[in-house]
């Protein structure tokens, strides 16, 4: 950062008020998730390549980088994602990790389908068994990507738990914006796989020096409607 008066009363608040107080919710680790996760989102490239060094330096594993990346094509799409692509992999090669990262894609296009449903069904409920085949026939394409592309090609792979998919996933749909009713959807998704209430507000409070407090904002009132769904 180029400008010192800037940069110290910012560096002040992201890391003595903010990570001190998100970090003893989620763990080290779990914040530099919620923070890759949330650059992709809003497409910030020059401060992912400042943060990656640092969640590398916190123990998170090239492969974990890798799946956060990746599993933001489903969520942003290639326009947004192939930069940090690019990014991971010059940061990757300066720190001496070898690349190519072991291949894990291997499932045939029909286990595709079946594990990416199973995927589903595991996160929102039984209310997903047939997804990929139901609805109108003019838009069945689009249910059918979702569970085979979405779910099967980015959510069954390993080095991510499911759990850990899907705190990623709500941290690039805050930061993208617009996006009130998949948040919703994901915020009872994360709730069921075990990341609660504080967990998810932990990292909406990470949000707030990355995205700024409108969107931390509506972060925030999407989770507490997901957790108290009869207020």
């Amino acid at each position: 950062m180029t400008d010192p008066e800037y940069a110290r009363f910012f560096k002040y608040f992201d890391e003595e008020e903010v990570a001190k107080t998100v970090e003893p919710v989620l763990g080290k680790t779990r914040r530099h998730f919620v923070i890759l996760a949330t650059l992709l989102g809003c497409g910030g490239k020059e401060e992912f390549e400042v943060r990656l060094p640092q969640a590398l330096d916190a123990s998170v594993t090239p492969t974990q980088v890798r799946e956060i990346v990746y599993q933001g094509t489903a969520y942003l799409g290639m326009g947004r994602v192939r930069g940090f692509v690019d990014i991971m992999n010059r940061v990757f090669t300066s720190r001496g990790v070898k690349l190519p990262l072991p291949d894990t894609t291997e499932q045939k296009d029909v286990e595709r389908v079946v594990k990416g449903e199973a995927a589903q069904v595991e996160i929102f409920g039984p209310g997903m068994k047939g997804f990929s085949k139901s609805g109108p026939e003019k838009t069945v394409a689009i249910r059918r990507w979702l569970s085979a592309n979405c779910f099967g090609d980015y959510y069954v792979r390993s080095g991510l738990t499911l759990q850990e998919r899907e705190l990623v996933t709500f941290c690039y749909l805050a930061a993208q914006g617009d996006t009130t009713a998949q948040m919703a959807a994901h915020a009872a998704g994360n709730l069921k796989m075990g990341n609660n209430e504080e967990i998810l507000i932990a990292a909406c409070l990470q949000f707030a020096p990355l995205l700024g407090y409108p969107r931390t904002l509506n972060a925030l009132a999407v989770v507490e409607k997901a957790a108290h769904p009869a207020k």
